[in-house]
């Protein structure tokens, strides 16, 4: 089985919480700062999807064992007794009572090319109530092998190994669904982490906004009290201080929802409304070298769901072949070899078998031929039909993937061009704030002007932090649409 307890990440240093001597739950300590590798870490140990996706595997695996399990041999033993009352043919109102011990033991088993085998011995005594020259009492033993093997209908590797074949496409598809949690799992960790970045940056710009809202306040409040400012620059400061009160709680609510998404993903099970501080260390941005038509034929190796999409259509082409072979009708060919004993001790029938004294066997054709071939029809008229449907879903799954991969290409080139832009203009918006401040203290602006530049500034200070997280994202959805996640993020697999 690949599990989550298989998987083992290269990271740069070790993770804080091992410590806290955690089994079930892992609980976010006050104070506590969590890197983007130990978050990827602590989500592919805890994470519950990959703890569902994981059983996938080894219900695929025994699905297998049991497909394989058909064609084992079985040990089988028999033993009866019966009892027949027939009228006497000398003197009808005299009835005869024929009683029979039947013993048998044999090994029976199907092959993989629709060969059916029975190799073992049987022996049968019957005695009458009325001893008579016609009916001789006795054992009966044979030990020998009987055979039915398809000549048509159910002959070859086709029809008899279809839920072989099927079951390995499913073990292979379970693995590389599991995969595909993985990388879905590690990617929604990156996502999550910028964005409790970006809400705890969103959070630092309001108090910021908030605190120069409230210096200008305070200035315009002492130029009041000497005549040097009038009572409306002050009421303009401190309404802009209660609306970016306002945002500092927004804020902080931003950060508890990103926080708990975060827990979430790591596999924690409580979300406290309020959730102690996490501090996280600045996430690089990755060098990726973008080469769209390159990295096509690289996600068509890794993607996940390409791949399961291609043993879908293996699977499909196995239900195929055994279906066009139900079309044909049935016609086996029936025998037997062996030897046989007679006498009236069971030793020495025995004996008669072992010395091969009397040879006994068979050969024939049982043929069955339906009146319509309906369901047969029906039967492979449906699976040509899924064959052909799998088939244009793989075709149809390369576009989509082409597709994506250039839109992920193309977010990374925006995304970078975006931080480039909007680092200009927060250096822009804050170089006018300082001129204008410096105005204000000459006595040749107004507050109103300045307010507005600090929210200029801010708003500019946001587009470029939330322009820094769309590049993250941004590299983190390419990767994750080429399938090498775990291969960026040094992310190996055990295999079996």
């Amino acid at each position: 089985m690949i599990g989550p307890h298989r998987i083992f990440p290269v990271f740069t240093r070790l993770f804080s919480f091992c410590t806290l001597g955690c089994v079930a739950t892992l609980t976010v300590a006050a104070e506590t700062t969590l890197t983007l590798d130990e978050a990827i870490h602590l989500a592919l140990q805890h994470n519950q999807q990959i703890k569902v996706q994981s059983f996938a595997q080894p219900i695929a695996r025994a699905n297998l064992l049991a497909a394989l399990g058909q064609f084992d041999p079985s040990l089988n033993f028999g033993r009866s007794y019966s009892e027949d009352g027939t009228p006497y043919s000398a003197d009808p109102l005299v009835k005869q009572l024929v009683q029979t011990d039947s013993y048998s033991v044999s090994i029976q088993g199907l092959s993989p090319w629709g060969l059916t085998y029975n190799i073992g011995a049987n022996a049968e005594n019957q005695r009458s109530t009325i001893a008579t020259t016609t009916f001789p009492q006795g054992f009966l033993s044979f030990a020998g092998i009987s055979v039915t093997q398809p000549l048509l209908r159910g002959f070859g590797f086709g029809p008899n190994l279809v839920g072989v074949r099927v079951a390995k496409a499913n073990r292979a598809i379970a693995d590389w669904q599991f995969r595909q949690t993985l990388i879905d799992t590690v990617t929604n960790v990156i996502g999550a982490y910028s964005d409790l970045a970006l809400a705890q940056e969103e959070l630092r710009i309001a108090q910021r906004s908030h605190d120069a809202a409230a210096g200008l306040l305070h200035e315009n409040e002492k130029r009041f009290k000497v005549g040097s400012m009038s009572e409306s620059d002050v009421t303009q400061a401190r309404a802009r201080v209660a609306a970016r009160d306002e945002a500092i709680v927004l804020g902080e609510q931003a950060v508890h929802d990103s926080i708990n998404q975060l827990r979430e993903l790591i596999g924690e099970t409580s979300f406290p409304i309020q959730p102690d501080p996490l501090g996280i260390d600045s996430p690089d941005t990755p060098d990726t070298v973008v080469n769209p038509a390159a990295d096509l034929k690289i996600a068509y190796d890794l993607r996940p769901d390409y791949q399961a999409a291609r043993l879908g259509l293996v699977r499909s082409r196995a239900n195929d072949s055994a279906a066009r072979n139900q079309l044909l009708p049935q016609v086996n060919f029936v025998g037997s070899y062996g030897y046989v004993g007679l006498d009236q001790s069971f030793a020495a029938s025995r004996q008669m078998v072992a010395d091969q004294e009397n040879r006994s066997y068979s050969a024939g054709l049982v043929v069955s031929v339906p009146f319509t071939f309906a369901q047969g029809r029906g039967n492979a008229r449906a699976a040509r039909l899924q064959l052909h449907q799998a088939e244009a879903d793989l075709t149809r799954l390369e576009q989509d993937i082409a597709v994506a991969v250039a839109h992920a290409a193309g977010e990374i080139d925006t995304t970078r061009r975006r931080v480039a832009a909007d680092r200009t203009a927060y250096d822009l918006a804050k170089q006018a704030l300082d001129a204008e401040l410096k105005k204000l203290r000459a006595g040749t602006s107004n507050t109103f002007f300045v307010l507005n530049l600090q929210d200029q500034l801010a708003g500019a200070e946001f587009n470029y932090y939330a322009a820094l997280a769309d590049q993250r994202r941004a590299h983190a959805a390419y990767d994750h649409e080429l399938g090498r996640t775990l291969v960026v993020r040094h992310i190996a697999l055990d295999k079996e």
